[in-house]
């Protein structure tokens, strides 16, 4: 479940550059974090203040890797996948309640968000090498071991239970809207009154920009990243879109994406980009995934039922759709030469 940026920042052209004017200013960094690119900003007095910020956020979003990553052998992720089928795991209470959440995610979707979408076998390829589609059987085969009804938590002792051999769990759904999450939060707590985690395109905000202006993100074309859909003020909220324009493949007619739904091992259609704005980034990440998943009208009603959240979606085409709360600042064509 691949997630590209395809919202892009219009703040970053006047960071650094304007310290000479003295007082606060907007400061960012960009980094590699979790195998992905980050981009931290925080607004700030000077740049050496700006540095022991983002250099508190970039140690922050380590410490959550540490926690969630199936990669890193040592991690409690990791090993509760190893005792898949063997025994319970206990686990911090933080990584805990997380999977807690992800469980209540997943029921509220009806499975379209599942963690153990990990235990998936791999029978898809979107760089180009697929030739023929793979038969019903591969693909029912390929999803026996997901399910989030066989991950069973234990709340008095923190144990995890993954009940089939061979199951995983994996964040890659949630990870960087969560470690976005707490980046933010460590923070705010420590008095930066505000900034931007852009988290591989899982963004979160508080406060202002340094003149006092909401921060600002574009709805970018996702099938011409040059041009931008339009201008959406962002405000003590976070924002994520899923989507990949060019990993697709076609069969019979139909264009799959990349993104496959784990309730039935098929690449999702309909959609090719979904933002999500949601309070935290952690939601907005799950959702935005678990409505691509949906596709338009499914996906519209769901996102119309809840508070708080609002979407816009992209189909195929380049029609644009929009939860019931949106209004989007459209661009003109020569605005987006």
């Amino acid at each position: 479940m691949l997630k590209q940026l395809i919202v892009s920042l219009l703040f970053i052209s006047f960071s650094v550059s304007s310290l000479a004017k003295g007082g606060p200013e907007n400061y960012f960094r960009v980094l590699t974090l979790m195998g992905s690119r980050f981009e931290i900003t925080v607004v700030a007095q000077d740049s050496v203040e700006a540095n022991t910020y983002i250099d508190m956020a970039i140690a922050e979003i380590t410490r959550i890797e540490k926690l969630i990553s199936s990669w890193d052998a040592n991690s409690e992720t990791s090993e509760i996948n190893r005792n898949a089928g063997v025994r319970a795991v206990k686990v911090d209470e933080e990584l805990y309640t997380l999977i807690g959440r992800c469980l209540e995610l997943s029921r509220l979707t009806e499975g379209a968000f599942d963690i153990s979408f990990a235990s998936m076998d791999k029978i898809w390829r979107f760089d180009g090498s697929m030739t023929q589609m793979p038969s019903e059987n591969e693909i029912a085969a390929s999803i026996v071991k997901v399910g989030y009804k066989n991950i069973e938590l234990d709340p008095e002792n923190f144990t995890v239970f993954l009940k089939l051999s061979g199951m995983k769990i994996g964040f890659g759904a949630i990870g960087k809207g969560y470690a976005a999450d707490k980046a933010k939060n460590l923070l705010e707590e420590n008095g930066v009154s505000g900034g931007i985690i852009n988290a591989a395109g899982d963004m979160t905000t508080w406060g202002k920009q340094f003149n006092g202006k909401d921060w600002q993100v574009a709805i970018t074309n996702p099938m011409d990243k040059s041009k931008a859909y339009g201008l959406l003020p962002v405000s003590e909220g976070a924002v994520v879109t899923s989507g990949n324009y060019e990993k697709y493949v076609t069969f019979n007619g139909v264009r799959y994406t990349h993104i496959i739904d784990p309730r039935t091992g098929y690449p999702a259609t309909g959609i090719i980009s979904a933002t999500v704005f949601a309070p935290k980034a952690e939601l907005a990440d799950a959702l935005a995934t678990a409505i691509f998943v949906m596709g338009i009208d499914t996906g519209l009603d769901f996102v119309n039922q809840i508070p708080k959240i609002e979407c816009i979606l992209i189909d195929a085409t380049g029609k644009i759709f929009t939860s019931k709360n949106i209004v989007l600042e459209t661009k003109s064509t020569s605005e987006q030469k």
